[in-house]
């Protein structure tokens, strides 16, 4: 019987996915591969832990315990990406930067994503059950029947009676061969 091994792509069984992503090309042309090296070896470490085991790892890297129920697998994975984060240095100082300004926009505005943020002033017409309902785009939200709302979503609710995504529902979303259905206001 050969003795078990610690490469985590021979210990990967037939069907399933393997917990650690394999290394890409010549480990020895990698910028300081002693580090890699290093974390290779905590990585295939990680895969002989018990589920209690990676909880303290979870500790020793991060200021809190891991999220309840998260499975061994999304254990391993985490713990993988924060070890490779570290080795590699993190994301650089640009991208946090971007990433804080994307998480303030979004804090901000009504919706996120700007294919869906239809200017302030435009009118939304739809048709539902044989009736036209209008909703005005408003600088801080959206105005239904002289109402105040802050999400498309809630006044598609309110015309339905069912939950819809709001932006969907408007016509607002892209899908193929269709048109959103938007109506320049005044």
């Amino acid at each position: 019987m050969t003795p078990p091994t610690h490469e985590a792509s021979a210990r990967q069984r037939c069907g399933e996915p393997s917990p650690v992503p394999c290394p890409v090309g010549n480990r020895t042309s990698r910028a300081g591969s002693a580090d890699f090296t290093e974390v290779d070896r905590q990585i295939a470490e990680l895969l002989d832990y018990s589920t209690s085991e990676l909880r303290i790892a979870w500790r020793q890297l991060h200021p809190t315990g891991p999220p309840r129920g998260l499975s061994r697998d999304l254990l391993i994975r985490a713990l993988v990406h924060q070890l490779q984060e570290r080795a590699a240095g993190g994301a650089s100082r640009a991208l946090r930067r971007r990433l804080q300004r994307l998480a303030g926009e979004f804090e901000k505005s009504a919706s996120f994503d700007p294919g869906i943020a239809p200017k302030t002033g435009t009118t939304l017409v739809r048709q539902w059950r044989g009736r036209a309902h209008t909703v005005v785009v408003r600088e801080n939200g959206f105005e239904y029947e002289g109402q105040h709302y802050r999400s498309l979503t809630v006044i598609a609710e309110r015309i339905t009676g069912a939950h819809w995504s709001g932006p969907r529902f408007f016509g607002l979303t892209k899908r193929a061969g269709a048109s959103p259905g938007i109506e320049a206001g005044p």
